[in-house]
């Protein structure tokens, strides 16, 4: 008989712990034997370092790829977007179309984003072309909202600068890396608030490409009222939905954390905007999901000990249209509420069905291509194997909305993979 799965967490969440706990997994300590790790990416870093790192041996995985920074840091991730979206316009792709303002049309789906300090001119030169419009700027390697602010004047800017103890932008050794992103100021707003979507994404290779989307994702409100007034810039409980900040506003509702699912946002914009342009949303989320993956595919280091499960953060405008503000390497396993609670421990346990086939001592040189049964609430969203062959024309076809899915349901075919639309 096999032996038991030996774990180790440097997380001390119950969602995890119980979860081993009832697979009948042993707990051991780092330096002991172990075959599953599910670590922080500060341990991740340690791991897989040049000066620390060790080598794992067949029977040991973990929950991170080595670079997955160059998803989940935000100015890694939209570097990527946007050597990606030049590399297949030098190919003549169709996916690489523009319109006549030169916008892509299948592949705009982050904000304008520069770089500061490096683009610190370019920046400028955008800004004047609107100098109306407002900015968000976020530190690159800070989660939970940290650091974030909002700006609508150049002086601003050059304010934050002086504050960061620096003379100029020229310095960037000593600076902290931010982003700089237009923001988006004509939010969907729900009861008058400003929310975003939390989806789970889960990859089990990158080379090729297969990843699952989790069913159960959820949608994070503000708990005042948006208004896009200059007087308002500074209020973050109008502006940023993370629950690190919103648990702190006077509003929070601690019973259902200012949280709904994803599927009663499904059902709303059904009966407020109808099936077909609701389906077509998804359909985008889904798009965009897939493609900021194969962004960063060609990067990643595609280790066969690692699985990811990441938090991706999107944002629909007031036109439908979904925007992909960042995406988690750590989503967060913290229950805020008891829907929370049940919500994180059923993402781990089918998060486990999968990246640990029916709970056995690991083999990372399996196919990381488990039976539909074992899936629970993820479903397939890519398969590059099974896409492969059918190139962009067949991938852009289902993305323009003409290749529907059996029985003329709402599901897209992306290349022979279907991308079913949560029910």
């Amino acid at each position: 008989m096999a032996g038991k799965v030996k774990w180790v967490t440097d997380i001390e969440k119950s969602v995890l712990i119980n979860n081993f706990e009832k697979r009948g997994w042993i707990q051991v300590t780092e330096n002991e034997d172990w075959n599953f790790y599910w670590m922080s990416v500060q341990t991740i870093r340690n791991v897989f370092s040049v000066e620390t790192g060790y080598r794992l041996s067949d029977d040991q995985i973990v929950n991170h790829f080595p670079n997955h920074y160059e998803l989940t840091r935000k100015d890694l991730m939209v570097k990527n977007i946007k050597r990606y979206r030049k590399e297949l316009e030098k190919e003549g792709s169709p996916l690489a179309e523009k319109d006549e303002n030169g916008k892509y049309l299948y592949l705009d789906f982050v904000p304008v984003t520069y770089m500061l300090p490096a683009d610190y001119n370019l920046f400028v030169e955008e800004f004047r072309k609107s100098p109306s419009s407002t900015w968000i700027m976020k530190p690159c390697g800070k989660a939970q909202g940290k650091g974030i602010f909002l700006i609508n004047k150049l002086s601003q800017i050059k304010k934050w600068s002086r504050d960061s103890k620096t003379s100029s932008f020229v310095t960037q050794s000593t600076k902290e890396a931010y982003v700089i992103s237009l923001y988006i100021n004509n939010p969907l707003l729900i009861g008058g608030r400003k929310f975003d979507l939390r989806l789970y994404v889960l990859v089990s290779t990158y080379r090729p490409l297969r990843c699952y989307m989790y069913k159960l994702g959820f949608c994070r409100f503000c708990t005042v009222k948006y208004s896009p007034s200059t007087s308002e810039l500074d209020n973050m409980f109008v502006h940023l939905t993370n629950v690190a900040i919103q648990k702190h506003g006077e509003d929070y509702n601690h019973i259902h954390g200012g949280k709904w699912t994803v599927s009663n946002l499904r059902l709303y914009l059904e009966s407020t905007r109808g099936k077909e342009v609701t389906g077509k949303l998804f359909d985008e989320i889904h798009w965009i999901i897939v493609q900021s993956l194969k962004a960063v595919a060609p990067v990643m280091n595609n280790d066969k000990h690692c699985f990811e499960c990441y938090g991706y953060d999107i944002i629909i405008d007031d036109k439908l249209k979904p925007w992909l503000i960042e995406v988690n390497a750590s989503p967060s396993l913290t229950s805020s509420t008891a829907n929370d609670r049940i919500l994180k421990y059923n993402l781990i346990n089918d998060t486990l069905n999968i990246a640990v086939p029916n709970g056995e001592i690991p083999d990372c040189k399996w196919n990381k291509s488990p039976p539909k049964e074992v899936l629970g609430n993820y479903e397939i969203l890519y398969d590059e194997e099974l896409a492969q062959g059918d190139g962009a024309d067949r991938e852009l076809r289902s993305r323009q909305g003409q290749s529907l899915g059996p029985k003329g349901g709402r599901s897209r075919d992306l290349g022979r993979t279907v991308l079913t639309t949560w029910k």
